[in-house]
């Protein structure tokens, strides 16, 4: 390490990375985010600007434009103020109680051991830096800092209609500088429960605690396309081996987390009746999964340790139902789009197995850019479960955001980046989950657009953002104000 969060807040531009460290100073986990709604209600008040904290949580701030931008269309700047609270096993540390420690790495600002909360606070940061501002042109804007985003985005879903009064909204949850993103997938949560019979561990068995750690990990729409190992899915791989070769008795599975991070780790606990058989069956399927993965998951391991002799096991039956219905459950990219190049129209993310004590719950986030292709996948997700007799819903469904190329806001952006960074901007759809498309249902006119600076590894401890990347986007979002045309 460089040097800790202090360092941060002497970055330029220095309000941003100032309200950044505030920001990453509480706690703001998804469904948790109390104290932030808080903190960003009472940053409105402290200015004197009028700000309104709505039913579900959302905060709204106003700020009237600076002198001579009276007559320019009302822009919304949005961000969503909670984050994804991701550690690794071996770091200690409360999300609860402490602030995000974050450290310089070259060009990069990273966080000790946990998320850093990049994504989306260099967003909020921007969003304050710009409210508290006394020197930057702008034309009248409304601040909407929503909650939720990261698991069912049921801030954007409640909103009202009549709420704001902008033309233009500017989305701030891109992660590439040098794209404009002004489409995104639609997403679903699929929850498995049920229940097992247990049975009697076999007296001649030894119990051992198996483990798959070290993945990549990473953002579940974003980094879907990357090929990187699913800690689920190498488990199941693995134990399913094991048990054609061996006789297993399974007591435990506890894999990945949640549904938008790619899981990173898994750990079961098993009992089998031959040690040796079993070291070299983890020795040759163990020893292919780091393989496979050399270049997407450098630091896979398969780790194999004695326990003490577990008593129960999960009824040998059912056992072999699950891991075929978790083997059959799709994961990863399930459709590209046959008209965006490049660009994953559907894919399931398989975020958590645990199964222990007769109970078990399987949780999926399945993603489309079409929303009927979204459903089909998830029926089959449905169909692969029910027939375990699994109890599967939905929740959290949210449209996707489609493309409108044309609009003014596109136009002036594409020519602006053109102008102040001499190379093309990248206009696309992300397989990503935005808020646009929910708010745009309210607000169905309005013109939306996505961007923000480079920002690596979200959803995972691996999370960085780049420290120059933030200054090209900065710059790039307060020429862009400047741009905003006047009202019809």
């Amino acid at each position: 390490m460089n040097s800790m969060s202090n360092e941060v807040r002497n970055q330029e531009p220095k309000s941003l990375w100032n309200h950044f460290a505030d920001l990453n100073a509480v706690p703001r986990a998804s469904k948790k985010e109390e104290e932030v709604i808080a903190f960003a209600k009472a940053f409105g008040e402290s200015l004197g600007l009028p700000t309104v904290v709505d039913h579900i949580g959302n905060v709204i701030i106003k700020k009237p434009a600076t002198a001579g931008m009276e007559n320019r269309k009302t822009v919304i700047l949005q961000s969503h103020l909670d984050m994804v609270h991701q550690k690794n096993n071996d770091t200690v540390f409360d999300f609860a109680t402490e602030g995000i420690k974050m450290y310089i790495d070259g060009d990069w600002i990273k966080a000790d051991g946990t998320t850093l909360g990049a994504d989306n606070g260099i967003g909020v940061a921007s969003i304050m830096a710009l409210l508290a501002s006394t020197d930057i042109p702008h034309p009248p804007m409304e601040a909407l800092f929503t909650i939720d985003e990261e698991t069912g985005m049921t801030g954007a879903l409640e909103l009202k209609g009549g709420f704001l009064d902008a033309d233009i909204m500017l989305n701030l949850d891109t992660e590439d500088d040098d794209e404009l993103t002004i489409g995104c997938a639609g997403g679903i949560d699929i929850t498995v429960v049920g229940s097992y019979n247990e049975a009697s561990t076999p007296s001649d068995f030894t119990s051992f605690s198996l483990t798959i750690k070290g993945l990549s990990g990473g953002h579940s729409g974003m980094e879907i396309h990357k090929g990187l190992g699913n800690a689920n899915k190498l488990m199941n791989r693995l134990l399913t081996e094991i048990s054609n070769d061996l006789s297993i008795s399974i007591h435990s599975i506890d894999g990945g987390g949640l549904r938008n991070a790619i899981p990173r780790e898994s750990v079961a606990t098993i009992s089998v009746n031959s040690k040796e058989k079993l070291e070299e069956i983890i020795s040759e399927s163990g020893g292919a999964l780091v393989d496979e993965h050399t270049t997407t998951d450098t630091n896979l391991e398969v780790v194999l340790e004695p326990i003490d002799r577990i008593e129960s096991c999960i009824d040998p039956s059912f056992q072999s139902k699950f891991l075929k219905a978790v083997y059959a459950c799709p994961s990863g990219i399930y459709r590209m789009s046959p008209d965006i190049s490049d660009l994953v129209q559907t894919s399931n993310n398989l975020a958590r197995v645990l199964i222990k004590d007769g109970k078990y719950q399987v949780l999926c986030l399945t993603r489309s850019s079409v929303d009927t292709e979204k459903m089909d996948l998830a029926r089959a997700i449905r169909s692969t479960f029910e027939l375990v007799d699994a109890s599967v819903s939905y929740s959290g469904d949210y449209p996707g955001w489609t493309p409108r190329p044309n609009d003014g806001i596109v136009t002036i952006m594409k020519d602006l980046y053109k102008e102040l960074f001499d190379e093309d901007a990248h206009v696309y759809a992300c397989h990503a989950g935005l808020e646009c498309g929910i708010l745009g249902t309210n607000y169905p006119d309005m013109e939306m657009i996505s961007f923000g600076p480079n920002i690596r590894g979200a959803h995972s401890p691996d999370e960085r953002v780049q420290i120059s990347s933030v200054q090209k986007y900065w710059g790039f979002l307060l020429e862009t104000l400047k741009k905003i045309p006047a009202k019809d």
